[in-house]
């Protein structure tokens, strides 16, 4: 009797499929960051340094609800310390206006 051949057998290998998640973006806290850092050095412009610091903490306080937080939670610290220039500013500008009198 002849032996009977089984029919090969074929390994199954696992596919993995690997997905990367999109890469996750901030609109508003990259903005409030932007003009953040533009404020801090256009801070002593009157009007304009009101505008920008205004501005800025407006969209880096939407970006800190948003992920990633990263930029929002800067622009929002830049803001801050540009509202600080912004108050010894206008101290000082006052205080010029008082002793002037």
């Amino acid at each position: 009797q002849e032996p009977v051949q089984q029919p090969a057998q074929k390994e199954v290998q696992p596919t993995f499929v690997i997905q990367q998640a999109p890469a996750a973006s901030n609109a508003m806290g990259t903005a409030g960051f932007i003009i953040a850092l533009v404020t801090i050095f256009l801070f002593w412009i009157p009007v304009l340094g009101w505008i920008l610091w205004l501005l800025g903490l407006i969209f880096s306080g939407i970006g800190v609800t948003r992920k990633p937080k990263g930029l929002a939670i800067a622009g929002l610290v830049i803001s801050l310390i540009g509202l600080i220039l912004l108050i010894v500013v206008l101290g000082l500008f006052a205080a010029a206006v008082a002793l002037d009198q």
